[in-house]
């Protein structure tokens, strides 16, 4: 037994190494399908342009080939680029974006989602409107709000042409006058929820709210009686 396993070792580590070589190799031209998530780069977009619609960031992509060029390709190096320099404003649908994959040669995209996008560029515009104050609470008895202003009280909105259109005010938020019984300031947040318009320079206001105190009503005073009419009551008694 030992004498069949030592007979022409050498030929038999050279069979077993081939042998082993081709398995490698067999393995290595299997075609596989692999998954990747690969992210959406949309490059030059127009200096005075804006996106206006949703556009996914990544898409699903998935790649079928040899294992052995799957295996050197890296999830990193993988990316779908639609350039936008050239573009005007309105509705442009990119197709067939398998073919700004930057796969190596050897590889075939056997599924992407989304296939397409479809992209929408407007102006980008400004426009002033005013800050809106929002109170809530109410002073003590005897006290009551008396002018209230915002400084700044006006900010400039950029984005979007068309939604900027239905933009007319920013709202602050709330300040509070529970229990206040005199006057005072203070710095808050504005609140814009624009989906493609923001606030360009002014993010807070200063809110200055002015409470004056509650004058009592005048208290009734008696009249002494009058001694006619009174002489008057008794005679008709």
């Amino acid at each position: 037994m030992f004498k069949l396993l030592t007979e022409n070792w050498g030929l038999k580590l050279i069979s077993v190494i081939l042998a082993l070589l081709l398995w490698m190799f067999i393995m290595g031209e299997r075609r596989l399908e692999v998954g990747y998530l690969v992210p959406l780069e949309l490059q030059n977009i127009p200096e005075s342009l804006m996106i206006a619609n949703e556009v996914p960031s990544l898409v699903d992509v998935r790649v079928s080939g040899p294992r052995t060029l799957l295996m050197k390709v890296s999830p990193n190096d993988i990316s779908i680029a639609v350039d936008l320099a050239d573009l005007k404003p309105g509705l442009t649908t990119f197709k067939r974006l398998e073919e700004r994959l930057n796969l190596p040669s050897g590889l075939r995209v056997t599924r992407l989602s989304p296939s397409f996008i479809d992209l929408k560029l407007e102006r980008i515009k400004q426009k002033q409107v005013p800050v809106k104050i929002a109170l809530t609470g109410e002073p003590l008895p005897g006290f009551q709000v008396g002018r209230v202003t915002a400084v700044p009280s006006r900010v400039v909105v950029e984005g979007a042409e068309t939604e900027l259109k239905s933009v007319s005010e920013v709202t602050t938020e709330e300040v509070n006058l529970d229990g206040v019984n005199e006057g005072f300031s203070v710095i808050v947040p504005l609140v814009h929820l624009g989906t493609y318009t923001y606030l360009k320079t002014d993010k807070t206001t200063e809110v200055k709210v002015e409470v004056l105190e509650v004058e009592p009503p005048p208290v009734a005073e008696e009249k002494p009686a009058d001694p006619a009419q009174q002489k008057q009551d008794k005679k008709t008694e």
